[in-house]
């Protein structure tokens, strides 16, 4: 069986990519509590939804970051010949 290797680079590029994601969620929540005018506990109470958003942005982009890989490597490809 082969071996897997994660480089180093590629788990900081999506350590920032997840960051990235946290930090949109936050601000949405952010927003929400500003626009409901709620108390401003409800930023750190409200943490599940904030890390489920974030679930759910990190696996969007990263659907959308193979998708684009795989639009890209066609053109690559063709490029090299």
């Amino acid at each position: 069986m082969k071996d897997i290797i994660i480089t180093g680079r590629r788990v900081k590029c999506e350590t920032l990519w997840l960051a990235a994601c946290f930090v949109v969620a936050f601000l949405i929540n952010v927003y929400a509590v500003i626009s409901y005018r709620r108390p401003a506990i409800e930023l750190f109470s409200q943490l599940g939804f904030v890390v489920v958003i974030t679930a759910a942005l990190y696996i969007v982009t990263a659907i959308l970051r193979v998708l684009w890989m795989l639009l890209k490597y066609p053109i690559r490809h063709i490029n090299n010949k």
